[in-house]
């Protein structure tokens, strides 16, 4: 019994929903493929279909929703501000419209502030960084995450980097951190130096734990060159805590030994100790980040 809220991880091939504790414990939870190609109203209707499932299956009082989804978002509106192609129709999405049935207060906010919200320890400051297919950031203050006057604060990704040169960017950019830092820019770069076909990020690291020589430097290459933003970031923010998730983060102890080595080197000395660490709910994050912005709707 009790109250919970309703959280959702809206993201370009998954939807997960969760019921949440005030405590933040996750009560029951669903999934979903999500419908990317389908278009916004495709999307919200799986969406609603996940939040009604989870309530026709709990007596406990559902009282607010809480959303992370794929894209920029305005967390005052509530509106899908910008989008890439993976979503197709996303952008100008109402996201609030997914509380209407149940007449429910919603917090929405991009995935990325979701995670780190999730992640973040009260009473701390926290940069988190997602270093993945794209490279995303979030600054968490009070319990807060700062959205910045557009709603765009944390594109970690489009950073400029020393390491970057000129290389083009997925943004339409050049010389930008995720265009040599992230998963992609990391397989690109072995394919390129090694003169054979990776595939993916996995296999760059099996060849590197092999004894490839080349897939251990371009692995090595991809921390330094997130250390040196990190680096950066840091000596701009001065958080209590630097938190980094996403699937290059497990990319094992070559990178992180490289990212962590370059961000003493860039960070001011008083700085060069602040705690770097991998994120620790997984794919939790989000859900648990998006129900803590749902409980504060409810006062």
């Amino acid at each position: 019994m009790g109250e919970v809220v309703a959280a959702l991880d809206i993201g370009g091939t998954k939807l997960a929903a969760a019921l949440v504790r005030r405590s933040g414990e996750l009560v029951d939870r669903r999934t979903a493929p999500t419908p990317a190609k389908a278009g916004g109203r495709a999307i919200l209707a799986v969406a609603s279909e996940l939040v009604a499932a989870l309530h026709a299956g709990s007596p406990a009082e559902l009282v607010a929703l809480g959303i992370g989804s794929a894209g920029v978002v305005d967390p005052v509106s509530g509106r899908v501000l910008a989008a890439t192609d993976q979503l197709a129709d996303w952008a100008g999405t109402d996201l609030t419209e997914l509380g209407a049935p149940w007449r429910l207060p919603v917090a929405a906010m991009n995935d990325v502030h979701a995670h780190a919200l999730g992640e973040a320890s009260a009473g701390d400051t926290m940069l988190f960084l997602a270093v993945g297919t794209g490279i995303g950031g979030a600054y968490v203050v009070d319990g807060a995450v700062l959205a910045g006057a557009h709603s765009v604060a944390g594109h970690a990704g489009h950073v400029p980097s020393v390491y970057a040169d000129r290389t083009p960017c997925t943004c339409g950019g050049r010389g930008h951190l995720e265009a040599i830092a992230s998963g992609p820019a990391l397989v690109a770069k072995y394919e390129q130096l090694s003169g054979e076909q990776a595939g993916d990020l996995r296999a760059v690291a099996e060849r590197a734990a092999a004894g490839d020589q080349v897939a251990a430097e371009v692995i090595e290459y991809g921390g330094t060159a997130v250390g040196s933003a990190l680096g950066g970031l840091v000596n701009m923010l001065d958080p209590h805590e630097v938190v980094i998730g996403g699937g290059v983060a497990g990319l094992g102890v070559l990178w992180w030994n490289a990212l962590r080595a370059e961000f003493r080197r860039e960070a001011l000395p008083r700085l060069a100790d602040v705690p770097v660490s991998a994120a620790r709910l997984g794919n939790d994050a989000a859900l648990i980040g998006a129900a803590k912005a749902a409980w504060e709707r409810t006062g």
